[in-house]
């Protein structure tokens, strides 16, 4: 995926209303730079804070293009202790409705004559929202009488993102995990 400058005024601006968890005294790096280094750098493919830091060390030139970065590029140190303090119900709330956003902005209603919008618009305002329900392969530990996860996951078919994962109990299916 290609991440631009206006993707970037975007995602700062959904998750400006983040509160920032870092302790004021040492915070040399700006929250806004540190979240778009991070939802670009997991939206490249980057799978972790050693992943991101990687990452924004590659883009560094780009990067210092389109944010302030007054100290440089942060650490992946940095990066971590940033991801372990963010509270998730706060950053979910941001992604949510940047992520709406998205979708929002994928709505516009096709041109008159124009086929192929008309056929993958759907009907009503309605989406296609697939769901599936999957038991991880050994994510059991027997020792510890831990059984394996059970995941069901949202997927927003015309975007092509995911709107979320639950863990489940065993028993259960994706018909009660989704309310």
């Amino acid at each position: 995926m290609q991440v631009d400058a206006e993707d970037i005024a975007e995602i700062s601006a959904h998750f400006g209303s983040l509160e920032d968890p870092r302790c004021h005294i040492n915070r040399k790096h700006l929250l806004g730079d540190l979240m778009v280094i991070c939802v670009a750098a997991v939206l490249s493919g980057s799978d972790g804070p050693i992943a991101i830091g990687d990452w924004a060390k590659a883009k560094s030139d780009w990067l210092r293009d389109h944010l302030e970065l007054p100290h440089g590029i942060p650490s992946h140190d940095t990066i971590g202790r940033l991801l372990m303090a963010l509270k998730p119900a706060a950053y979910q709330a941001c992604f949510r409705e940047w992520i709406a956003a998205i979708v929002t902005a994928h709505e516009r209603p096709g041109e008159a004559g124009s086929g192929a919008a008309e056929q993958f618009s759907p009907p009503s305002g309605l989406r296609h929202i697939a769901i599936d329900g999957k038991t991880l392969r050994r994510s059991h530990d027997r020792r510890r009488g831990l059984e394996p996860l059970h995941l069901v996951s949202a997927w927003a078919v015309e975007c092509g993102v995911s709107l979320g994962q639950l863990a489940t109990e065993e028993k259960s299916n994706e018909i009660t995990a989704i309310p």
